[in-house]
């Protein structure tokens, strides 16, 4: 068993395949925040913020496991970009896009169960998209990817190719920094090895 164990408080299958695949094998609570709180003059706060009340909203008082909750949002031309809110939505968006750069916002707040000390950081990355076609955006707007990522993109997905270059973390746009959650966990006192699955470590 790792030393410590830790706690996803996302259903977001990319998130989640990060972790596994730097060894950490997370238990999961969907923490069901409504994302809709967002501040339009302040995409980086609020990537933040709805970070934390997603951790806070799973965190245990009697338990003692660490919790990470995340969130993602794109600052382009100055407004907050979640989850398209339909497929309309997300063509406007994307066509605004093209050959221009975006700032993907990922809130981080990693909450010890066992002391209730918590550790927070908001990671920028900066995305430069392609200049797509429509008929890339007609096939892209068509399936089921399109609704599911903050800025109607991501870099694990069918839109990976319409993304011309990024300054900073990849991981950090896919929806979680590792190195952010290492330094989080070193406030903590903890060291990421300790949350290796058996045979990692």
């Amino acid at each position: 068993m790792p030393a410590r164990s830790l706690v996803l408080a996302s259903g977001s299958p990319a998130r989640l395949k990060l972790l596994r695949d730097a060894g950490i094998d997370p238990e999961v609570r969907v923490s069901g925040v409504d994302e809709d709180g967002v501040d339009p003059d302040d995409t980086r706060g609020s990537a933040g913020r709805l970070a934390a009340a997603k951790a806070e909203a799973v965190a245990r008082p009697d338990g003692d496991a660490l919790v990470v909750g995340c969130d993602s949002m794109l600052e382009f031309d100055g407004r907050p970009h979640g989850k398209p809110s339909s497929p309309a939505e997300a063509r406007s968006w994307l066509t605004a896009m093209r050959g221009k750069a975006g700032i993907l916002w990922t809130g981080h707040c990693v909450i010890d169960e066992a002391t209730g000390a918590r550790s927070e950081a908001v990671v920028g990355t900066t995305v430069r998209f392609g200049v797509t076609t429509d008929a890339e955006l007609d096939a892209y707007l068509a399936t089921p990817d399109v609704l599911e990522v903050a800025g109607a993109f991501t870099l694990d997905g069918r839109s990976a190719p319409f993304v011309e270059s990024i300054v900073g973390d990849p991981g950090n746009v896919i929806g979680l920094s590792l190195p952010a959650l290492r330094s989080l966990l070193g406030d903590l006192g903890v060291s990421i090895t300790d949350l290796w699955r058996d045979g990692d470590r």
